[in-house]
């Protein structure tokens, strides 16, 4: 090879790895979830659910996204940047909730989501900010009256969700439905393709209050589901200022007002002994509870 043909070989190589090398670094920083970084860009994003009423619900005649969990994350936006505005609400489902958040497609996500130690292997989270419990929601007069008899009949859940697997480990001669979102388990149960729901109570409790002539919620709670805001692996800057922004929630009362407004009732009695639990100590109390 002469000269001339290896100094444009050497060019071009050059030119090559430096779009390479250009093109990861454009890639490794639009992934930047760092505070640093959302402070940088001028809002955060988070996803919230958009069929998990009273927590995020879509209103298809104002278009707005609003709940417990919306609001807890303009809390958060306001942490950060002093306005409940700068925030960018992103839809996400019990199924894509943690890849999203692990892509760096949304910087956090409150999403009902219960801390669990398979969950925390992949994802990071706050402090417990709310606890809930798995129940059940069925037709009025329905002959269920608790999980122990679902035996041989059908129930629905969303995919991907603890309270899927926690059924199928209570119940292993249930058959388990599932369907991506919780509205399609209602149809089902409403049109008797189901003999009954599952999820946390709060939701399914938003679903009785829509149409409490028709719809029951029996069962109790037979698990603690302690919820999370789920986080990029490692972004310890955005979990404390998370962290932070609900311990200011609760100093101001302001978390008190939340709860009243939008669950219709006052916090519970063993509010101190939950909220801001850290998130290894939640994930290890839902492992060795004992359903009941």
């Amino acid at each position: 090879m002469n000269l001339t043909r290896r100094t444009v070989l050497a060019a071009a190589l050059t030119l090559t790895a430096t779009l390479v090398l250009g093109s990861s670094v454009a890639s490794r920083a639009a992934d930047d979830n760092s505070l640093d970084a959302i402070k940088k860009r001028g809002t955060i994003k988070i996803g919230v659910k958009y069929d998990a009423p009273p927590f995020g619900s879509l209103n298809p005649q104002t278009n707005a996204v609003t709940g417990f969990d919306v609001d807890i994350a303009r809390a958060i936006a306001k942490k950060i940047f002093g306005s409940p505005d700068k925030v960018e609400l992103v839809q996400v489902k019990s199924d894509n909730r943690i890849p999203l958040v692990q892509n760096g497609d949304i910087d956090a996500f409150v999403a009902t989501a219960t801390i669990t130690p398979a969950r925390m292997k992949t994802i990071d989270f706050s402090n417990v900010y709310y606890r809930a419990g798995q129940s059940l929601l069925v037709k009025k007069g329905s002959a269920v009256k608790s999980y122990r008899d679902l035996d041989g009949k059908s129930v629905c859940s969303v995919q991907g969700t603890t309270p899927e697997q926690t059924i199928r480990r209570l119940v292993p001669k249930a058959n388990v439905v599932t369907f991506e979102t919780y509205p399609e388990c209602l149809t089902a149960l409403r049109g008797g393709r189901v003999d009954a729901v599952t999820t946390d109570n709060v939701i399914l409790g938003g679903f009785e209050a829509q149409d409490p002539t028709q719809l029951e919620l029996v069962g109790g709670l037979f698990t603690f589901e302690p919820y999370g805001i789920g986080i990029r692996k490692g972004n310890t800057t955005l979990a404390r200022a998370i962290n932070d922004t609900l311990a200011d929630l609760k100093k101001s009362g302001e978390y008190a007002k939340l709860h009243q407004q939008w669950l219709k009732r006052s916090v519970p009695a063993d509010f101190d002994k939950w909220y801001g639990m850290p998130a290894e100590t939640a994930a290890e109390q839902f492992n060795n509870q004992k359903p009941g």
